[in-house]
């Protein structure tokens, strides 16, 4: 143990002598989780609007004065013409066109039903996608108040009534930082421990003192335990920090027990430290343990269930998910966050992640060859 206790006091040496080191293990995942909620959010705002209204009659002025006045909305061009609408979309000036038909207040009044028509610019999908959903479910609400004015008494409405009401559990207002701000601490917490601690062991490679440390008699599972404690609580640490920053920039404060949150980040920063030793073992520089670092993050955080519903992917990848460690983070940060989930709750995704930490705490160890 004493050699496991010299090995400690290097590696903090070590790392508090490097002030690199220190700014990216604190200032830049600080930076990100103050900057990337901000500009992470999958609502649409301000989508540039071209109306084409060849009826220019009472009811189509209030559909067009009922879209602006959501708020989703920037009307951008107004014509009677298709072929300006449709050059404002080609010069990207605009993302959706909505075109009013001709005799589309007479059609309203004589035949009940018209037909609007709807051009989205797909360049963009996720813009084309959610905008043209905000357009019709606003054209529907605009029907439905139509509707009621033609309706004298509810005796004689000619078609059946059926109120909906709704309610959002666990995020009541649909705030899209309480739900991002839990994942994307995760990925900072995991970027943290992955990259460094794989550049660890390739540095001792590089500056030559890995051949000192195996002529003596220190234990391979000394050695990597001396490569993983610093990291540990440093990932604990900068983890207390982001929770802190989401509790005062956001307003983000966990339902569940933080004791629940750091049993599972405390296994949870074994694994991936584990993964991050293991990758150190394989290779001989620091180059190229970034890019294989690199590599392996940008897996983790496209197929963790970050910014898309795992539900949503393909068979194949919902079975590599079961292989990422960030998935099952990622789940638990937002099921104790939001749904205020306890240790019993988790207890399926704390032994998972008890298992990812042995094997690959238990691979490092073994692929370390210690040399006399």
């Amino acid at each position: 143990m004493r050699s496991l206790k010299f090995l400690l006091q290097k590696e903090f040496r070590q790392i508090f002598r490097d002030k690199s080191i220190l700014r990216i293990i604190f200032a830049m995942p600080l930076m990100q989780l103050l900057i990337l909620p901000l500009a992470a959010d999958y609502e649409m705002k301000n989508i540039s609007l071209s109306v084409v209204d060849h009826d220019h009659s009472a009811y189509s002025r209030q559909l067009v004065n009922k879209i602006t006045a959501s708020g989703y909305f920037r009307l951008n061009d107004y014509s009677s013409a298709y072929q300006n609408a449709l050059n404002e979309v080609e010069k990207d000036r605009s993302d959706i066109i909505l075109e009013i038909p001709a005799r589309f207040e007479k059609e309203l009044v004589d035949r009940n039903e018209s037909t609007l028509f709807i051009a989205s610019n797909a360049i963009n999908g996720t813009k084309a996608g959610l905008g043209s959903a905000y357009l019709q479910s606003i054209i529907r609400d605009y029907n439905r108040e139509v509707r009621m004015e033609w309706v004298q008494a509810p005796r004689f409405s000619p078609e059946l009534t059926i109120d909906i009401t709704s309610s959002n559990w666990f995020n009541s207002f649909l705030n899209y930082k309480k739900f991002m701000v839990p994942g994307i601490l995760v990925v900072l917490v995991t970027m943290v421990g992955a990259f460094l601690t794989s550049l660890n062991i390739v540095r001792e490679k590089e500056i030559g003192t890995i051949e000192q440390i195996n002529v003596t008699p220190v234990k391979k599972y000394h050695f990597i335990l001396g490569k993983l404690i610093p990291f540990w609580l440093l990932g604990l640490v900068v983890m207390s920090l982001g929770l802190l920053i989401a509790g005062l920039i956001y307003h983000i404060v966990p339902e569940g027990s933080f004791l629940t949150i750091y049993v599972f980040a405390g296994v949870y920063l074994l694994a991936v430290l584990g993964l991050g030793l293991l990758v150190s073992t394989y290779t001989s520089n620091q180059q190229q343990a970034m890019l294989i670092s690199f590599f392996i993050m940008m897996i983790f955080i496209l197929l963790g269930g970050l910014y898309t519903s795992i539900d949503s992917m393909p068979v194949w990848a919902q079975w590599v998910t079961k292989f990422n460690p960030v998935t099952y983070f990622i789940e638990v940060m937002r099921s104790v966050v939001l749904k205020g989930s306890g240790l019993g709750d988790i207890g399926r995704q704390l032994m998972i992640m008890a298992g990812f930490a042995v094997f690959l705490n238990g691979w490092a160890i073994l692929n370390y060859r210690k040399r006399a």
